[in-house]
Formats: structure tokens, sequence, C-alpha cells
């Protein structure tokens, strides 16, 4: 996958996106390239399951952070493992010294301690565009996993990220789930990437197990916004906090069927351009 990567032809104006599984996603841009959320490790099944729950991955990753010397900018969206996983981020400190990582204020310190120089990391403030390099800049947008959750400074510990590469504007929500204020904070964006494993209380509260959109809230909030693409997300990798995509396929055809939409097969390339 490394070198179909790397070897990606992209016209002016396109950019490539790649499926890594759970959330995770590698994005190329001209010759930049994004990590996402890359849960590239099977650490949940061997550090989180219990007598509740089993975690087992349904499929291997579909590359090695061993093979991601390249990618310039790492971004963890919270510190939940299959997020900000402590494998795939003390490899990547290992072989790949030039990565920036970016991610919420208020998680500086725990991804510091997966080994990562605290002089690549950039803590952002929630609502506050940061430029990263010519045609890029970030925006941290606060996510509600089931509430908010701030650290003593006020610093949300869970956010979203919306970028802009050229012309290009995406948002790629990690987990959460839809509050006031989150669509105006959207607006413009042409790509949505949000997680429809939904939530219940024998997830929430028997199993420990916090919960995001569900499928009715995503297609919705892209309604709402007017989003060009709907990415659904965290619904493959694990059984016990999955969801049927053909669920969320027929919500979509039901609430808004001109919305145009993609699901990945772990992977896949997808090119978007508008």
């Amino acid at each position: 996958m490394r070198e179909k990567i790397l070897q990606t032809a992209l016209a002016e104006g396109q950019v490539a996106l790649y499926y890594l599984g759970q959330v995770g996603f590698l994005i190329k841009w001209q010759e930049k390239y994004l990590l996402i959320d890359g849960y590239l490790s099977d650490y949940v099944d061997k550090n989180c399951s219990s007598e509740l729950v089993h975690w087992v991955r349904k499929y291997p990753a579909p590359i090695q952070a061993a093979s991601l010397d390249f990618v310039d900018y790492v971004f963890c969206t919270h510190t939940h493992f299959d997020h900000a996983d402590p494998e795939t981020l003390a490899t990547l400190a290992r072989v790949n010294k030039k990565a920036k990582y970016i991610v919420s204020a208020a998680n500086v310190d725990t991804i510091a301690a997966y080994g990562i120089e605290k002089s690549a990391i950039l803590g952002l403030a929630a609502d506050r565009e940061t430029v990263l390099g010519e045609g890029i800049a970030v925006t941290a947008i606060p996510a509600a996993h089931e509430v908010f959750h701030t650290d003593a400074n006020g610093h949300y510990r869970e956010v979203g990220f919306r970028i802009s590469l050229g012309d290009i504007t995406l948002f790629h929500a990690g987990d959460g789930c839809p509050y006031e204020g989150l669509a105006e904070r959207l607006r413009g964006c042409d790509i949505l990437f949000l997680p429809i494993n939904g939530r219940d209380y024998y997830r929430t509260v028997i199993c420990d197990i916090i919960g995001c959109f569900d499928s009715r809230e995503a297609v919705l909030l892209a309604k709402e916004i007017g989003a060009r693409l709907l990415i659904p997300t965290h619904f493959d990798l694990y059984e016990v906090n999955g969801v049927n995509p053909a669920h969320f396929v027929d919500t979509l055809k039901t609430l808004h069927p001109a919305q145009s939409f993609h699901i990945f097969a772990p992977g896949e390339r997808f090119l978007f351009a508008k």
C-alpha cells in the first residue's frame, strides 16, 4: 500500500483518501501526507478486553506504521487507544523524524508519553484556525463524546478537525455526537467523516463504551450544512461496537437521497475533487 500511496498522481484540486480502518485515514494533497487517527496495531485487543467486552479486530491494518516515514502531519482527535494508538505513535516516532503531531491542547502530555518529542507536538485550542503550511490550515472543533470533557484549563479532551487543503475543506469528527452549534462550525465543509456506530444504554452504562453519532444524525448534519460528500466511519472494525452500514444507506436514501456518500473497504483509495 505504501507504494500505491506514494505513486498516486493527483490532478490540480484533487485529494486522495485512503481508509485505514475504524476512523483512520491517510490523506494525500499535492505532495503532503496527513494521517488522522491511525490505529495500525491490535493494542485495544491486547489491553482493553474484559469479561463483558471482548475486543477482536475483524481485519488487519492495511499498512504498517513502520511504512509511514513519509507522513507530514499526524492528527489524533483524542486519546482513546483506537485514535491515539500507543504502538502506532511509538513506531512513527522511531521511523519518522519530520512529522508534526496535531492534537488538542489537553492531550499534549499523553501523546508525548508515547515517545513523541514535545517540540513536534502542536496542541490546539478549540475554534482557532492554525496554518500548518502553504495551503493547509486546521481548526480543532469541540467534540461531545457523549458529553464534553475538558481539562483544568478548559481545553477539550475530544475534538474533531476541520482541515483546509487548498480550496477543499474536510471535517474529521473522530468520535462524537451532534450538539447545538456544531453545524455552524462546519458550514462550508466539502467532506464530512462522521462516526455512525451510535450509542445505547447497554454499551454506555453496562460496557463503558462511550457512543457517537448514529446514521440518522450523520445524514441530517450533512444535509444541514450542504456537504458534498459524506463518509461514514467507526462501523466495521469491532463487532462489539459496530453497525451494519446497510442501515446507514437505507437511512440516507430515506432522509436525503441526493446526498453523495462513499463506504470504504479497508485500504481503499478514493479520489475527490470539486
